[in-house]
């Protein structure tokens, strides 16, 4: 009995329904495209903030992401990368991750530089310098007359691998001044924001990461004539410009500099110098380049 006195709904309350349905349909259709649109713009957006520069030895200083990424894009190219290594896999081998983007996998680095493989503690980054390839282990072992193990090595067969020729510890500015004495003698990699140009060929990279931490003094100096080592006239630096500095860390001595290098400070700058830095960490810099890792 009450089925018969239900009202039926009329023909305007189904058009009127008919249309509400519509319109919720259409907003829902709006808002995935809206939201695909937006995922599309922070994609390219993020593909365009991986930067690449070249370095004065020739290679190209790129982000770690981008040659996992577009692999084919630089097989056959010498690059230059830094990352904190993620793990070790052999003797010889480790892999490394750009966490600076997500959804990137982590690319083999095989250490082919005939120097022994001592990865640093702490989270301290490396950079890496050598030939993209297709890792295929048969090949790698005979043209680098390394012993890798298959078993090791299977998941990493034809994925992007570094064959690297140099690697450098690549610890912050801040990291350096807090803690010399185990940087002493090494060759560093380290990237900063020029912050005072004392002269043509000395300056310092600002520290932005640890509190209260010292600045980084830098001297890109000739060696002294007759020592096998040689470099090319200091290149032009600005402030505020973001630069990758690759050198031999020591104690800021002057003797001891006079000693090695042919310096072209005048008596002002020097005295400046020694007031300031005296018996601190200053990086005697073999190149300096523009640096592809974002501010």
């Amino acid at each position: 009995m009450s089925q018969l006195n239900r009202k039926q709904p009329s023909s305007n309350d189904k058009k009127q329904t008919s249309g509400n349905v519509f319109n919720v349909r259409t907003q829902r259709f709006c808002r995935s495209v809206f939201a695909l649109g937006l995922m599309t713009i922070l994609v390219g957006a993020c593909a365009e903030s991986a930067p690449e520069q070249e370095t004065s030895d020739g290679s190209t200083n790129v982000q770690t992401e981008e040659v996992a990424e577009n692999t084919e894009g630089y097989i056959g190219q010498i690059v230059t990368v830094r990352s904190a290594p993620v793990e070790k896999v052999g003797d010889n081998s480790f892999t490394i991750n750009d966490e600076q983007f997500f959804g990137s996998e982590p690319i083999l680095v095989i250490n082919a530089s005939g120097e022994p493989l001592l990865l640093p503690e702490d989270d301290v980054e490396v950079q890496v310098t050598g030939e993209v390839r297709n890792f295929l282990i048969s090949e790698v072992n005979q043209e680098f007359e390394l012993t890798l193990d298959q078993t090791l090595y299977e998941e990493y067969e034809d994925q992007p691998v570094i064959i690297a020729q140099s690697i450098a510890l690549a610890p912050e500015p801040g990291e350096i001044s807090e803690n010399p004495e185990q940087y002493y003698g090494e060759t560093l990699a380290v990237t900063g924001e020029v912050e005072e140009i004392q002269s043509e060929d000395t300056f310092t990279l600002q520290e932005e990461q640890l509190l209260g931490a010292d600045n980084l003094l830098v001297i890109y100096a000739q060696p002294k004539a007759g020592s096998p080592e040689s470099q090319a006239a200091p290149p032009t630096i600005t402030d505020n410009e973001q630069v990758a500095v690759t050198g031999v860390l020591r104690p800021f001595v002057v003797s001891e500099l006079e000693r090695d290098y042919d310096l072209t400070w005048d008596a002002g700058v020097q005295e400046q110098l020694e007031a300031d830095y005296s018996e601190k960490p200053v990086l005697i810099a073999t190149q300096i380049y523009p640096s592809a890792i974002p501010e």
